[in-house]
């Protein structure tokens, strides 16, 4: 099977990380849309249109599946993107909720959404969130995340001075959703910022379960290959990707 796994830069690598490791599917094309990212500081409009760019994109790779592993692209594009392809198009949110729901058993407990500014507003992660009956659900916009991931920065002094811009007065949560597929990049700087209290639910591991259960699939022997494409400074991309996959 050949699966497609879009982004608007590099973060989506966190979920190509985890669909590579999990030797689900023969191949996986990735794009990562980093001529425009980010994605989500701009409009609903405007990330559809983008979206729909991608699809044509992908269209000439006869792929099997898209999975868009963006939290801005999946809150805001998705039936678009559903209504134009003729394959399957899964979005990273369901993943995530339904791991939050599986990792907390009391709906008690504190969670905290970390997201763009566009995720956010969309107010996915908190309806659907609040619908499953959790009661302490707090969303947070980090934007600078992004540009920071993008560079190649993922924790010192001033990834520290970021976490302290956006969460100075925050308590640890129970759990902290990274709702944004750059943060996984982050887990070792939001661990040690957070502590041992809070629990990291991110979509890459996510979504591996969600298509387990959604497909029926079953791990191959041979790990897929890895096709890499990019609008923009795709040689950036790939040494993102030879770092975080280990490759």
């Amino acid at each position: 099977m050949r699966v497609g796994v879009f982004d608007s830069g590099v973060g989506g690598l966190s979920v190509l990380k985890s669909l590579y490791e999990a030797r689900l599917f023969d191949e996986l094309i990735y794009y990562g849309d980093t001529a425009r990212v980010p994605y989500g500081v701009k409009d609903k409009d405007t990330i559809i249109r983008f979206c729909l760019e991608a699809l044509e994109f992908f269209k000439q790779f006869k792929i099997d599946m898209l999975i868009i592993a963006c939290n801005s692209a999946s809150a805001y594009a998705l039936d678009a993107l559903r209504a134009k392809a003729d394959f399957c198009v899964y979005g990273v949110i369901d993943a995530g909720v339904k791991a939050t729901i599986k990792a907390l058993e009391d709906k008690n407990k504190e969670i905290l959404v970390i997201a763009t500014k566009a995720t956010v507003n969309s107010k996915e992660y908190q309806k659907r969130l609040f619908s499953e009956g959790f009661i302490r659900v707090n969303a947070l916009a980090t934007g600078l995340f992004v540009p920071m991931v993008e560079e190649g920065i993922f924790e010192g002094s001033l990834m520290r001075s970021a976490m302290e811009y956006y969460f100075k007065g925050i308590a640890s949560p129970d759990a902290l959703i990274l709702a944004c597929t750059h943060f996984p990049l982050l887990s070792r700087s939001l661990s040690e910022y957070f502590g041992n209290k809070t629990k990291l639910i991110h979509s890459g591991d996510a979504i591996v379960e969600f298509l387990k259960q959604k497909e029926r699939i079953n791990s191959k022997n041979n790990k897929p290959q890895l096709h890499f494409y990019a609008s923009s400074d795709l040689d950036s991309l790939k040494n993102t990707a030879r770092m975080w996959l280990n490759l």
